[in-house]
């Protein structure tokens, strides 16, 4: 979704969460076509495959992008079932939501940065702070990382 600050510029973050864990793969880019959001599918499907979770199906919401033809391929193509949100329903995704807001909270607005090049320096560190260290109330407590088998153990 696009997210904005005053004085620094627009950003679109498009994450992919697993379901089970949170485990949250998230990049800023800089649109929201359906030839974007293809690539990034293709990228978050790596991601997950080397952490040992494999993408059976897509929830995404019903932006134009996800409408298209490029994205229905790319899905078929890493075996992935699309799925959409109801019109107009946005808690049917409301993990990710979720992690807007928080990622908002705790990232975007934690301090005052001076550039856009400095905010996106500060985000992997946090994102895997938010993976690997961040207790979450949903899961009882426990990390992202904690709920994917041995997962936890190679992070350093």
């Amino acid at each position: 979704g696009r997210k904005n600050r005053t004085g620094v510029g627009l950003a679109y973050l498009h994450t992919a969460m697993d379901d089970h864990t949170r485990l949250a793969y998230t990049e800023d880019l800089p649109d929201e076509k359906a030839a974007t959001c293809a690539s990034f599918l293709i990228r978050a499907t790596a991601w997950f495959a080397a952490r040992s979770i494999t993408i059976e199906r897509v929830l995404t919401d019903n932006a134009w992008a996800y409408s298209k033809n490029t994205w229905r391929q790319t899905c078929h193509d890493l075996g992935i079932s699309p799925r959409w949100t109801r019109p107009w329903r946005p808690p049917t995704n409301g993990k990710v939501e979720r992690f807007h807001r928080t990622l908002l909270e705790e990232w975007a607005y934690q301090q005052p940065y001076t550039s856009d090049a400095e905010r996106q320096a500060a985000f992997p560190d946090w994102l895997d702070w938010y993976n690997y260290h961040r207790p979450h109330t949903g899961i009882g407590g426990h990390t992202p990382a904690s709920r994917v088998t041995n997962l936890s153990g190679q992070h350093t």
